[in-house]
């Protein structure tokens, strides 16, 4: 199948397969003897989190919770007390909620199929997709940040893709990807450490791209991008700053916290009061007798 304004599939998927097997990263998640709860969890912890910083956090969960029995056994505050600094802590809780549907309701396994991950606690359809990919080789379309932008520059000659994932970008991804099982399934994989490492959004390596004589983008003269410009997120002085301040007070402690020791967590007293108040809501904190917090017991 040749794209209107790509390049041959075939070729592209030689190029960049090849390219992943001869420089993708030595990741633990994706060696052979990587269990499925192993790949489960870096499917979560990678989610809007740099590599660099998942690694370590990983190790230390698969040390602690190698089975989704031993993290459904412990209290869901250890989960969160062992999130660490990898940010968005609600995914702590929903991996402790999500483990004991897998022993509730699958011998303590990861389920293997598409629409039973789908629902278990916290997962969306790229999680699913790739679990049910990288773990147990079913060759489902993932499609996440990076895979959306290879295939936008390469394929249909833009700089970047839409804000939000469309139908259209779906069923693109769906259209680019290889048929054969075990070509899925490599491509899926070799496309996003292509846009992860060498198509980025800022400053892409065309130079070190295995594809880039092919790239419709890059045979256009790379064009700008002319959609609505990108806004990166504010961090400091907002209420995740906050929130994740009280967080790591009550990581660093084995007991509850008075208010006054928390009430400086951020320069206002009222959005410090607001940030204990939502994560209580999120079932983050406890609110114990003598104004206290505690992760959740």
């Amino acid at each position: 199948m040749t794209l209107p304004t790509g390049p041959p599939l075939a070729l592209l998927h030689e190029r960049v397969n090849t390219w992943f097997l001869e420089t993708g990263r030595d990741l633990p998640w994706r060696r052979p003897d990587c269990s499925p709860w192993g790949v489960f969890l870096s499917e979560v912890m990678s989610q809007q989190t740099p590599l660099a910083r998942v690694e370590p956090v990983w190790h230390e969960w698969m040390e602690r919770w190698p089975t989704p029995a031993d993290l459904a056994a412990d209290a869901p505050g250890e989960a969160v007390r062992r999130w660490k600094r990898l940010g968005y802590p609600r995914r702590a809780l929903r991996l402790h909620e999500a483990a004991t549907v897998m022993v509730q309701w699958h011998d303590g396994r990861v389920p293997s199929t598409h629409a039973e991950l789908l629902a278990l606690p916290g997962v969306g359809a790229y999680t699913a997709a790739a679990v049910a990919c990288f773990a147990f080789g079913v060759p489902e379309v993932v499609v996440d940040t990076n895979v959306r932008r290879v295939i936008a520059r390469t394929v249909t000659g833009l700089a970047l893709p839409a804000p939000t994932l469309t139908r259209a970008e779906s069923q693109l991804a769906h259209d680019v990807q290889p048929t054969e099982r075990d070509a899925a399934n490599l491509w899926n994989v070799a496309v996003m450490e292509l846009g992860a490492l060498v198509c980025v959004a800022r400053g892409p390596r065309c130079g070190e791209c295995p594809v880039a004589d092919l790239c419709a983008w890059n045979r256009a003269g790379r064009p700008a991008h002319d959609g609505p410009p990108r806004r990166g997120q504010a961090w400091h002085g907002t209420d995740r700053q906050v929130r994740g301040e009280v967080l790591r007070r009550l990581r660093a402690e084995d007991h509850p916290l008075p208010l006054a020791a928390l009430a400086d967590s951020g320069p206002d007293a009222a959005q410090v009061m607001r940030c204990l108040d939502s994560l209580v809501a999120d079932g983050l904190l406890e609110p114990i007798d003598g104004d206290r917090y505690r992760l959740p017991a």
